[in-house]
């Protein structure tokens, strides 16, 4: 089971980085829109540094056809590190060109994931992580739980290294069920692991073991015992 940061905030990276025990960073357009016009590979650079060698970094391409997304990916390996994961969307032209990347090397996403069958041929394809969006598929009446354990299903089956990445996620159930699903991983915005430890009951538990010790210590913490 793995976690990682679905954001391209600096900040919310860092800051969050130091309580969650994630494994890498995702990011696409839309992501990236939220943070305005950046610097495009310093910026992701930047993340590298912060995430270190050790963590996974997905960064997707945005072209349409083929060659441009085998073109784009290239040139985020170049201008980031080889060890980035191209992410791209599993269309025909997408699968085309997740084999080609493959066969030189690149760690290959595929992403915008919303059917069996788009899973199962990026698998075919090389993909190393496949994204299934899980609260888009639930808002199309998709069973996003039944596509999830079709293809962890499949890649028991098959042998397959490739990890299911979930993604696209309204709240913490949703990442509870992808997991209970089969996926091996999920990606989400750190502000959602954040909220979800925030509920008033851990809160008031805390609360009660600081009363109960004052009670019996007074104000002394146990390292001045």
């Amino acid at each position: 089971m793995e976690f990682l940061f679905d954001s391209a905030n600096l900040e919310a990276i860092q800051k969050y980085s130091e309580f969650f025990p994630i494994t890498g960073v995702t990011s696409n357009p839309s992501i990236i829109k939220k943070e305005g016009k950046i610097d495009f590979f310093k910026h992701f650079c930047r993340i590298r540094e912060m995430i270190g060698m050790e963590r996974s970094l997905h960064v997707q391409v945005t072209g349409r056809d083929a060659d441009t997304m085998i073109q784009e990916g290239k040139a985020i390996l170049k201008g980031v590190d080889k060890n980035v994961f191209i992410k791209i969307s599993t269309t025909e032209e997408g699968l085309k060109a997740m084999r080609a990347l493959k066969s030189e090397g690149a760690g290959i996403t595929a992403t915008a994931i919303y059917s069996k069958i788009q899973g199962y041929l990026a698998m075919e394809a090389g993909a190393d992580f496949i994204a299934p969006y899980y609260n888009r598929m639930e808002n199309l009446d998709i069973s996003a739980e039944d596509t999830i354990a079709s293809l962890a299903d499949q890649i028991a089956l098959g042998g397959y290294k490739t990890k299911i990445l979930a993604a696209s996620f309204k709240n913490i159930a949703q990442v509870n069920a992808a997991f209970a699903a089969g996926a091996q991983t999920a990606t989400l915005q750190p502000e959602l692991l954040h909220e979800a430890f925030g509920m008033a009951a851990i809160g008031k538990a805390i609360d009660d073991f600081e009363k109960d010790w004052e009670s019996i210590f007074g104000s002394v913490d146990i390292t001045k015992l």
